[in-house]
């Protein structure tokens, strides 16, 4: 997708502003007939998709590249800190009748829709500001090869809309077309989003009861059955078995290869579980089940799904993890990401507003400090940059 909206960007630079915008604009009346064929009323095509020119914002967005790997200690100091924690567990109290009626039908543990609302949205508090169908024009008329899934969730987002759903003004989100307190593409929210609060609209934005159903709703069609979807786990030092997410043995085979429960208890029972160790035998281990295939199946990568697993964990009453990640610069949570922020904004770095969002402007200015400092350039917000600037981490 990168290099297929980077061509289209080169495009637009070199046949000059005034052709490629003749071009968009082509594009986006393509759109409004195509979305008028597919049942939507011309006045909403037209209001939908009243745009001239790409947004230049998505295709920024849609070009960023990661800047390497992010270490998992790094990402889950970053999404599952004390204050998603706290804030979940007060999120859960204040909707804890929907919540419990909501697991009551689907099945599906109440903490883990809890932890999924917390990660996708910060429980609602960031669930994004592009306004889909500009993006998603954006996206279709400029983004190659993958045009074609572009241009079906811009007509799934105006079908919504054209069905009383919700209100063209509230299709707000990611710049990829994920909207709502738990984030549904436009496609998926047409097949799985479901009218829990009973005012017959399929709400996911302004109803947090139909958000928090349809999440259930889609992790029960995911396969979700009554039970654990993770437990911590520790291996021997020495530990050369197989791992992975997708070579699941007994608790009882587990045990006999030396995998114990994180609180050195033993494993026992026929249950199947997959063991995970993302930093490898000297970190923390999870054993999985096949609930967190469901998790995995909401968005597919590991590293997503072991966070969802862990906060779910963790709001259930769970301790933090008791085997330290393997590294003598631990990440940080939003809360220390933000002191850093304010400590390289205090000697002069531009790192933007202080949200804890590490990016490239971030990196830049932390790397620049680390070499003043006599410290390898990293880039990375750890707790070693953060205690040299005179944090308190």
């Amino acid at each position: 997708m990168r290099s297929s909206i980077s061509a289209a960007v080169a495009i637009f630079l070199f046949v000059g502003p005034a052709v490629a915008a003749q071009n968009f604009q082509t594009c986006v009346a393509n759109l409004r007939d195509q979305a008028v064929k597919a049942g939507v009323s011309p006045s909403l095509a037209s209001r939908a998709l009243n745009i001239s020119r790409p947004d230049e914002n998505v295709l920024r967005l849609s070009q960023a590249q990661p800047e390497g790997k992010i270490p998992i200690w790094d990402y889950l100091s970053f999404v599952v800190d004390d204050q998603r924690v706290a804030d979940g567990r007060a999120m859960m109290r204040k909707y804890d009748t929907e919540l419990r009626a909501i697991e009551r039908r689907f099945g599906v543990d109440r903490h883990v829709i809890a932890a999924i609302w917390g990660v996708e949205t910060d429980y609602g508090r960031q669930a994004g500001d592009s306004f889909l169908p500009h993006a998603l024009a954006t996206l279709t008329c400029e983004g190659g090869r993958r045009a074609p899934f572009w241009r079906g969730e811009l007509l799934a987002a105006l079908s919504l809309v054209e069905r009383g759903d919700i209100e063209l003004d509230k299709l707000k989100g990611s710049w990829a077309g994920a909207f709502g307190h738990t984030q549904f593409i436009p496609s998926t929210y047409r097949r799985r989003a479901i009218d829990f609060d009973g005012d017959g609209k399929r709400d996911l934005v302004g109803s947090v009861a139909d958000a928090l159903a349809s999440t259930a709703n889609y992790l029960h069609r995911a396969g979700w059955r009554k039970g654990r979807w993770m437990v911590e786990a520790k291996v021997p030092a020495d530990y050369r078995g197989p791992s992975g997410r997708k070579r699941k043995g007994t608790l009882d085979a587990w045990a006999r290869r030396g995998v114990l429960r994180a609180d050195g208890t033993k494993l026992s029972g026929g249950t199947k579980a997959a063991l995970l160790l993302p930093a490898g035998p000297r970190g923390p281990g999870f054993l999985v089940f096949r609930n967190f295939d469901a998790i995995y199946a909401y968005n597919h990568h590991e590293s997503y799904a072991l966070a969802i697993s862990y906060l779910a964990n963790r709001l259930a009453g769970e301790p933090a993890l008791r085997t330290p990640w393997p590294t003598d610069d631990r990440g940080l949570s939003r809360a220390e990401r933000m002191q850093l922020q304010k400590l390289l904004r205090d000697r002069g770095y531009d790192v933007g507003e202080a949200d804890g969002r590490i990016g490239p402007a971030t990196r830049e200015a932390i790397a620049s400090a680390e070499k003043k400092l006599g410290m390898q350039p990293t880039g990375r917000a750890g707790e070693k940059i953060l205690r040299a600037l005179g944090g308190n981490p």
